[in-house]
């Protein structure tokens, strides 16, 4: 089902829904169609941990931290904050990959996209040239709807792998997700420490320790925007999984390129986007 949200005007701004097509509940979350006008020059995008698809409908080009593509292109998981341009963000269409979800759609590891935004025509060749066209002809005859369901039947056409993620990495995933220490998981999965970090590498992007402190950062910004304006700190810290107060600011730097009190998203619902500037 589609979800609306909408501007204080009342103004349609994203349509979000989840797969229709049962072959890609297991490795899509959500599927989304975009609007948006920033005064704001540039923003910073946080690490998630996860893979986007991202089709820039207004113009044919996309570009974050320097990188540039065409304007479909699938963005890897960060283990650093990039800086984008909101103007590539007025009318965008994008699907969000479940954790090890977008592995069926690669010819390579996952972690081979990891800190890279990549053009879709080098992932997928005329298929991938060809989605923003497409997608551009569907919103003409039929509106967002129709057009992330041709998202939909462009990714069902490129799935090269079986469609079923593997059981063991997203466990992996949910336990590193939840907080479980590195070594427990390798533990609760009855696989070496080597193993673990190789099947986290291939299939999520990043070592398990890299994707425990980006989910870890991700639950704190979840806690922070959730709460009051004033976040007690050090009880988010001890909360979240940081050794003390100390050991939060230098994550958030790490991760973010900010301090805690600098951070100040677009709004609670999109936390992972920070404006720069006017």
């Amino acid at each position: 089902m589609a979800r609306t949200a909408r501007t204080a005007e009342g103004e349609p701004v994203s349509v979000t829904a989840r797969p229709s097509a049962p072959a890609l509940v297991p490795l899509i979350g959500a599927l989304g169609y975009t609007e948006g006008r920033f005064a704001h020059s540039a923003e910073l995008a946080l690490p998630t941990g996860g893979v986007q698809l991202l089709v820039n409908l207004d113009g044919d080009v996309l570009g974050s931290s320097g990188r540039r593509t065409r304007g479909a292109a699938l963005q890897g998981p960060h283990t650093l904050p990039a800086v984008i341009d909101p103007a590539q963000q007025r009318a965008v269409v994008w699907a969000a990959f479940r954790p090890a979800g977008a592995y069926p759609f690669l010819t390579a590891p996952v972690s081979a996209v990891r800190d890279e935004l990549v053009g879709l025509d080098d992932l997928w060749g005329a298929d991938g040239a060809a989605l923003r066209e497409r997608l551009l002809e569907a919103m003409a005859a039929g509106g967002s709807e129709a057009c992330l369901r041709e998202l939909e039947s462009a990714l069902l056409r490129r799935a090269g792998r079986p469609l079923e993620p593997d059981p063991a990495a997203r466990r992996a995933a949910a336990l590193l997700d939840g907080g479980t220490p590195v070594g427990d998981v390798a533990d609760r999965l009855g696989w070496t420490s080597r193993r673990l970090a190789r099947r986290c590498t291939e299939q999520l992007g990043l070592t398990p320790k890299r994707y425990a402190r980006v989910r870890r950062f991700q639950r704190l910004l979840g806690r922070v925007n959730a709460g009051p304006r004033n976040p007690d700190w050090a009880s988010l810290a001890a909360d979240c999984g940081y050794h003390d107060q100390a050991h939060l600011i230098h994550e958030f730097r790490a991760l973010a390129g900010i301090t805690p009190t600098a951070y100040a998203p677009r709004s609670p619902h999109e936390r992972n986007h920070v404006p720069l500037g006017g």
